[in-house]
């Protein structure tokens, strides 16, 4: 039974420190709350505006790219183990590995998933300025087929 004494006095001293956080906080507490006490504040900066009921695609683009760094890390950590028994092998598979997710990496910052100041406007491409391609010549007038153009209908 000695062996377990230091696990319960932890389990006891953990239990304490909780039930003293909570007297030390309801003693601590403001009594009169108000409106600018209770609004929430972040780095200084004062809302001016209600915040948006969703948060914005970025967010959790940026929470994508941590994951999978995330998950690039835990595969390092096995390999640094077992490298040496790997040989050239597994230093090649671990190098593409890697060059497949900084590549992806370079793909988000090109696309602007870290860009995080005023909408920047699409890069306007080849594609888009060609001078042969106008609305008639690209749109497709869906459910005309068979029916007469307007210039038909006005001669």
């Amino acid at each position: 039974m000695g062996q377990y004494l230091p696990i319960v006095a932890m389990i006891v001293l953990a239990a304490l420190f909780a039930a003293l956080s909570f007297v030390a906080s309801s003693l601590l507490q403001p009594r009169r709350p108000n409106p600018v006490k209770v609004s929430p504040y972040e780095c200084g900066i004062v809302d001016q505006a209600d915040p948006p009921e969703r948060f914005p695609v970025r967010f959790f683009l940026i929470a994508m790219i941590f994951i999978v760094f995330d998950i690039e890390i835990i595969f390092f950590y096995p390999f640094t183990q077992v490298a040496e028994q790997l040989g050239g092998y597994g230093l090649i598979a671990i190098g593409i590995f890697a060059a497949a997710v900084f590549e992806s990496f370079l793909y988000l910052i090109r696309n602007g998933a870290l860009e995080w100041g005023p909408v920047v406007r699409a890069r306007r491409t080849r594609l888009r300025s060609e001078p042969v391609r106008t609305s008639s010549t690209t749109i497709r007038r869906v459910g005309s087929e068979g029916r007469r153009s307007e210039q038909e209908v006005a001669a």
